[in-house]
C-alpha cells in the first residue's frame, strides 16, 4: 500500500510538470475557521507561553491556493494533509490526502476532461462518462429536479420511505440524489455529475440557473469536486454570510470569515477552474 501510493504521487507530479503546473505548498495552520456549514475545523491552542491565541488546522488548502492565484502565480496545484473535525465513517475520516488544483481559462468541462486524463494516467480503467445532475435525477429517479418545488420534493422522499425532515430544499437535494442516484453510478466506471441547482453552488459560479460545479464518481464513489471558480470578493462574502446564517439555524457558532482572503481578493481571481480530488478514496478505485 506505501508502494503504491507513492506510485500514484510520483505519476500525479509527473503529469503536471508535463503540463507546467507549478507544485506549491501553503501553511496547514490557520487563523479563520471553515464556514462551511457541514466542515467542521480542528481547533488548537498555540503561543500559550508567549500570547496564547486559537488556530485551526485547514479543511483543505482552497482559500489560501486562491490568494497565490490572485497574485499571479498561474496554473498550480498541491497534495497535502487535510483535516476535519467530526468525521466517521468508511469512507471520511479525520486526516487524509488531498489533490487540488487549479487551471486558468479552464472551463469546468476542460477540467473535467483533464481530470479524466489523469485519473487514467494513475490506472483507472473504462470510459469517462458525463450526467447532467437534472439528467441523472431524470433518468435514475424520473424527478426534475430543476423545476419541483421543496413541498413536491418531501411528498417525493415520503413515496420512497424515506425521510422529509429537512429545513432547506438543497439538502433534500442532496439526501435524494444519494439515496436514488448514486447507487445507479456505479455501473459507470468513470462517472462525472455536473451543473448543479444553483442552491448547491458552494463556491462556484452560478450561470443560466445552475451552479459550474461537478462531482467526480468511480464506480459510485465520489472522489472529486470541481468548480468554475468566482472571481471577486464580493461573491465569497455573500456565500460566507449565508453560510453563517444556516449555521445559526442549526445552532452551530457563528463563525468569522477569513479577512485576510477576502482582503487579498481585491485584486480578483483570475478565470479558472479548480477542482479538490481525495488521493486515498481514489487509490482504492484503482484496479
Amino acid at each position: 500500500m506505501l508502494k503504491q501510493k507513492a506510485g500514484v504521487l510520483q505519476k500525479i507530479r509527473q503529469f503536471f510538470d508535463d503540463q507546467a503546473v507549478l507544485e506549491v505548498q501553503t501553511p496547514s495552520l490557520l487563523d479563520a475557521p471553515v464556514t462551511d456549514v457541514y466542515i467542521d475545523s480542528i481547533s488548537m491552542q498555540v503561543n500559550e507561553a508567549i500570547e496564547a491565541k486559537t488556530q485551526y488546522l485547514h479543511t483543505s488548502p482552497e482559500l489560501e491556493m486562491k490568494k497565490l492565484l490572485s497574485q499571479g502565480s498561474g496554473d498550480i496545484y498541491q497534495i497535502c494533509q487535510v483535516y476535519r473535525d467530526n468525521e466517521q465513517g468508511s469512507q471520511n475520516f479525520n486526516e487524509f490526502t488531498m489533490l487540488e488544483y487549479y487551471r486558468l481559462d479552464f472551463d469546468s468541462h476542460q477540467l473535467m476532461d483533464e481530470v479524466a486524463a489523469l485519473i487514467k494516467t494513475l490506472g483507472v480503467k473504462g470510459e469517462a462518462h458525463k450526467l447532467s445532475y437534472a439528467h441523472a435525477f431524470e433518468q435514475f429517479a424520473h424527478i426534475d429536479i430543476l423545476n419541483t418545488s421543496f413541498d413536491a420534493l418531501k411528498v417525493i422522499a415520503k413515496s420512497h420511505q424515506l425521510s422529509a425532515d429537512f429545513d432547506w430544499i438543497e439538502d433534500l437535494q442532496i439526501f435524494l440524489f444519494t439515496a436514488l442516484c448514486e447507487p445507479k453510478l456505479e455501473q459507470f466506471p468513470i462517472c462525472f455529475i455536473y451543473d448543479y441547482p444553483a442552491d448547491q453552488s458552494a463556491l462556484a459560479k452560478v450561470e443560466k440557473g445552475v451552479s459550474r460545479r461537478f462531482e467526480l464518481y468511480l464506480s459510485g464513489v465520489e472522489v472529486a469536486n470541481g468548480y468554475d471558480e468566482l472571481q471577486d470578493a464580493s461573491a465569497y462574502e455573500k456565500i460566507f454570510n449565508r453560510e453563517n446564517d444556516k449555521r445559526r439555524c442549526l445552532n452551530k457558532p457563528f463563525l468569522m470569515a477569513d479577512t485576510s482572503f477576502l482582503q487579498q481578493l481585491k485584486r480578483p481571481l483570475p478565470q479558472c477552474s479548480g477542482v479538490a480530488i481525495g488521493i486515498d478514496r481514489l487509490i482504492s478505485q484503482i484496479a
